[in-house]
């Protein structure tokens, strides 16, 4: 890992834990985590091992119980909230890609992206124009007037992609981005998300129990009853 790289990522001494006294329930502990730009990073572990919870951390969709969070260079948790609008933080700096595309079944492939755009105040036009760029981008333009239900499992992926691509995030978050694909197109999306982060100057998380994509992630950190407890770097 070229250490001049900007982190984007930074989690510092973060912890997560739910209820009090004997129902408490520690998510994590204790949390160091650095992702730089470019890179494409996994957490692996077993179910409940807090994996999704700290996906959400930086996802700033939960809040730590302590720690710091600070994304592309802004310091947005340091023991509390430092941003009031998190919608808007969400908006401005974070792309989520999930297991499931989630497109919305009454739009096509375009307005499902242009959506996006629109929801954080761009012109209609300039987010039709966003949506059709994204779309030739990653492969799917000719799809772009076909509704969710018409579009094949790996098209309704790329598709999602392109939504999470739309305000151009440095920071894309992804929840089992391959579990619903098969060998071919797990891959296919893998060597994409690479790809994006590559030229797009971003960086990628993703949570993943898929043991066929493990060679595309250029580090690999597993958690455990919420805490990490290695990380794997790629070999060269």
């Amino acid at each position: 890992m070229d250490p001049l790289r900007e982190p984007l990522v930074e989690i510092a001494g973060v912890s997560k834990h739910f209820g009090a006294g004997a129902t408490r329930v520690d998510a994590l502990r204790n949390i160091d985590l650095t992702v730089r730009r470019g890179e494409v990073v996994a957490l692996l572990g077993p179910s409940g091992s807090g994996k999704t919870t700290l996906l959400n951390v930086i996802g700033c969709i939960i809040a730590p119980t302590e720690g710091r969070v600070t994304l592309d260079g802004e310091v947005v948790f340091d023991n509390h909230w430092l941003r009031g609008d998190l919608r808007r933080l969400r908006l401005d700096k974070i792309g989520f890609i999930f297991q499931f595309h989630n497109l919305l079944p009454f739009l096509n492939a375009r307005d499902n992206v242009a959506l996006v755009l629109t929801l954080a105040g761009k012109p209609a036009a300039v987010a039709q124009a966003r949506a059709a760029e994204l779309l030739d981008y990653l492969e799917v333009g000719h799809r772009a007037a076909a509704m969710p239900a018409l579009l094949s499992g790996g098209e309704a992926q790329r598709v999602a992609i392109a939504r999470a691509l739309a305000n151009r995030p440095r920071i894309i978050l992804a929840d089992e981005p391959t579990a619903a694909l098969d060998s071919k197109r797990a891959g296919i999306v893998m060597d994409l998300l690479r790809k994006l982060a590559a030229e797009h100057d971003a960086c990628i998380v993703a949570v993943t129990h898929d043991e066929k994509i493990y060679d595309r992630f250029d580090r690999l950190f597993h958690l455990r009853d919420g805490i990490l407890q290695s990380q794997k770097e790629k070999e060269t």
